[in-house]
This record gives C-alpha cells, structure tokens and sequence, in this order.
C-alpha cells in the first residue's frame, strides 16, 4: 500500500499573507512543516501542494516534489487532489501546511489504523479541550464518537450539549478536532467530485460532507493538540516555544 503525504500550500491568506514562507527561527513555515512530517514512517512520499512558484523554489532544495496547482480551490482538500492527478497513491495523508510543530507520530498513527482496518474510508484526529473558554468558541471544531471511535459529527457548536448538570459531568466530554486527514484515495475522489451539503455550507465544515456521503471515519485520540500560525501573534508564540524546545 503506497501513501503518500501532501502538503497544501497556497499563497493567500487572509489574516497573514505569504504565510508559507514567513521566517520563524530563520525557516519559512513551509519548511519547518516538510522537515517534521518527513520524520514519518510510514509515509513513503511528501509533496507540497501550491499556487505560487515562490513556495516551490522554496521547498524543492528541500527534497520533496512541489506540484503547482489551481489558486482558485475552495479548499485544501480539492488542491490536494488536483495535486495526486498522475501520482501512484493507495493512501493520502493531508498534512496542514500552518502546523510547524505537528506530530510525526500522528501521522503514523493515522495511517497505520487505515492499513489495519480497511473499512476505514478516513481517518482524523481530536484532542482533549482543556481550556473550558474553548467550549464556546466557534473557531474550536468540536466532535463527538461513537463507542469504536467512528465520528459521529462535528460542530462549531457546543456538542456534547450537557442538559442537566448534576455536577457529575465536564469538560472531559469535549474533543477538539485537529484538521489532519487520511483518506482511501478513491474516498478523496468521491468526496472532491460531490458537491457540498446543506451541513456543510451551514457550519463551514468539510468534513461534515464526507459523513453526509457515508463516510467511515475514526477518530484518533492524541494529547497533542499542535499550534496553528495564521496571525503575527502566533508565529511570536511558535518561536517561544522552538527557543525552549531548542
């Protein structure tokens, strides 16, 4: 089973653009996201998905194929598979190009549980919301499971939603989804080639329309919930926390 892992990478940013190349500890972004999920195992080919050429001279010194694509994709997933047209690949990893401390080891995980149980048609991730702030924030993509870990649906909204708090139930009920992806490459191009839901154009979450079509997908567990660069403040906050790993 060959896997390959892709990068989405565009240009345009609302709140930070060119963020992709923005300098943190004196590498551009993208950099620093290709280094780390280089370090997966299990992946046996990274490629940058892009619309600029400036990210592409960037990150082939760097050893991986830089595919250019489209820059009028709604969204990653579609740049993604524009970017696999021609590309051998039984399963595809979709790697957030924002997350320069993201976890080598999930990225194994994920692709080891679609190896191990192919009725799988995708596989995520979802941490532990820790801050209760957290809970209310539409920015924070929560979701709940089903007892063998298949997503039963995300929301921007509070779910679980706790009707009577008795004390005896808290904020260990809520998960946040981190937006990293396996899928079964013939699932990626059924979900690409559907047109998005009522659920999905209401809550801004592509994800909904993979379950909206059926979709068979786990959710792993991790600590780990990453850090995410899309302002100034955050790439200040990342390179305080590389100075202290370093």
């Amino acid at each position: 089973m060959r896997v390959v892992g892709v990068i989405p990478s565009r240009w345009a940013s609302t709140r930070l653009p060119g963020k992709s190349l923005i300098s943190i500890c004196g590498k551009p972004l993208v950099q620093w996201v290709v280094e780390a999920a280089g370090k997966a195992d299990l992946i046996d080919e990274l490629l940058v998905a892009t619309d600029d050429q400036r990210i592409v001279d960037a990150v082939v010194p760097l050893g991986v194929r830089a595919v250019m694509t489209s820059p009028d994709h709604p969204s990653g997933t579609d740049r993604i598979a524009e970017a696999l047209q021609g590309i051998d690949a039984d399963l595809v990893v979709n790697i957030q190009g924002d997350e320069p401390l993201l976890d080598s080891a999930l990225l194994d995980r994920l692709v080891r549980v679609m190896v191990e149980d192919r009725s799988w048609d995708m596989a995520t991730a979802a941490t532990p919301i820790l801050d209760e702030s957290e809970i209310d924030e539409s920015s924070v993509v929560k979701v709940v499971t089903a007892q063998d870990g298949r997503a039963l649906y995300f929301s921007r909204s509070v779910i679980p939603f706790i009707r009577d708090n008795d004390g005896g139930l808290g904020k260990d009920l809520y998960m946040r989804h981190l937006g990293v992806y396996a899928y079964r490459r013939d699932f990626l191009e059924k979900l690409v080639n559907t047109p998005p839901c009522a659920l999905e154009n209401a809550e801004k979450l592509e994800q909904l329309r993979a379950l909206y079509i059926g979709a068979s997908m786990i959710v792993v567990g991790t600590e780990d919930a990453g850090i995410g660069v899309d302002t100034p403040e955050d790439v200040i906050k990342v390179e305080r926390i590389i100075k202290d790993i370093l």
